[in-house]
């Protein structure tokens, strides 16, 4: 009977474990009261046995969540004797322990509980075969209906599961990637580094103004290098089997104008806005914004439903925003099934320290937008 418990009374008022002393409270009262009623439903004398007899079997239906089959037996047993000491009794706590076999046990054993219970009341003549198959039945439905919500709510707790998993998998791939990015920027700066020291070692005897400044730019070339071991450090990736670094130049804003062209081949109008002289910016920022461009068009070019994007890049003092917008009709922001466009955008400007947001745009379309923290190379 635990289907009594309103919404608000479930959600707001009471503790489950009140609730199911109110629910189990109302099921004895309903019993007593309803078996007394049908007792004496007439002008025949109250007798006091019969009565506490009632009273007594129906507090046992306190337990009836506990042990349903048994109380179903001790409430038949009851009747029996009541019967048996010229008594009519009307079948209420047979009934409400029914429903509660019906509601609880597995299917065979409400059934097994329905057939024995029926055939009792009916040799009873206590009553006929359409009471206790309908109150069965409703007990049933319950059952049937609380399992159906049990398997929606674990199917639903299922999928966010895995789609926390697939969203935890593309935040690694992308990292990994993100990491082999950043290998070769440090493997470039240790190498000038090395280069510079050698270089300024062999001019210190004779030139040491030369000297001072090649150690200078080997200097700021190895905080940089700090910068992005920390934050390759910081994705704690590790090689995939076979995997090798790219070894050509590693695009950045330069490039961007490039990127654009290739988009205008295949019918993508790209707009490119650049607010000022564009900066020269650490490798590793210029990269990531290059890859978020790319990233946002292609998501336009599959998606969007439309020939037409703006890209814009403005540059602050000690910040970048970009933003990648379109006027189509489609989730252009959106990855394809089984993509991950979104996450990896987001990874990558998580990474650099900025902020990300991606949804509709103000005049229709989709916008993705990045504010990135800056610091200008040397």
């Amino acid at each position: 009977m635990t289907w009594y418990a309103a919404p608000r009374l479930r959600g707001r008022w009471l503790s489950p474990r009140a609730e199911r002393v109110l629910v189990d409270l109302l099921a004895v009262l309903v019993g007593v009261a309803g078996e007394l009623s049908l007792l004496y439903n007439d002008s025949s004398p109250v007798h006091v046995l019969p009565v506490l007899l009632t009273v007594g079997a129906g507090t046992a239906l306190f337990g009836r969540r506990r042990h349903p089959v048994l109380v179903l037996a001790v409430m038949l047993a009851t009747t029996g004797l009541l019967f048996a000491m010229g008594e009519y009794p009307g079948g209420m706590l047979v009934c409400v322990a029914l429903f509660t076999v019906a509601d609880l046990c597995p299917a065979q054993v409400s059934v097994l509980a329905l057939i024995g219970a029926t055939a009792v009341l009916v040799a009873l003549s206590v009553s006929s075969v359409p009471v206790p198959v309908a109150v069965w039945a409703v007990g049933a439905a319950l059952r049937s209906r609380r399992r159906h919500h049990d398997d929606l709510r674990a199917r639903a707790a299922a999928e966010r599961a895995e789609h926390e998993q697939q969203k935890a998998i593309a935040a690694y791939e992308e990292r990994a990637a993100i990491a082999r990015e950043l290998h070769d920027i440090v493997a470039h700066s240790v190498t000038v580094m090395l280069v510079g020291v050698r270089g300024a070692r062999d001019v210190l005897p004779t030139s040491t103004e030369v000297a001072a400044d090649v150690l200078g730019r080997v200097e700021a070339s190895g905080e940089q290098s700090m910068v992005e071991l920390r934050r390759l450090l910081a994705l704690l990736r590790s090689e995939k089997p076979g995997a090798t670094a790219p070894h050509r130049p590693l695009p950045g804003l330069a490039e961007l104008a490039e990127l654009a062209a290739t988009f205008r081949t295949v019918g993508l109008a790209v707009t490119l806005e650049i607010d000022g002289e564009p900066p020269v910016l650490d490798e590793g920022v210029a990269l990531s914004v290059y890859r978020i461009v790319e990233e946002a068009l292609t998501n336009v070019l599959r998606h969007a439903r439309t020939d037409h994007a703006l890209v814009r890049v403005t540059t602050g003092p000690g910040h970048l925003d970009l933003a990648v917008s379109d006027s189509g009709v489609g989730p252009s922001g959106q990855a394809a099934p089984g993509g991950h466009g979104l996450v990896g955008m987001r990874e990558r400007v998580r990474l650099l320290g900025g902020t990300f947001a991606a949804g509709p745009g103000s005049g229709g379309g989709f916008r993705v937008a990045a504010h990135v923290p800056i610091a200008v190379a040397p």
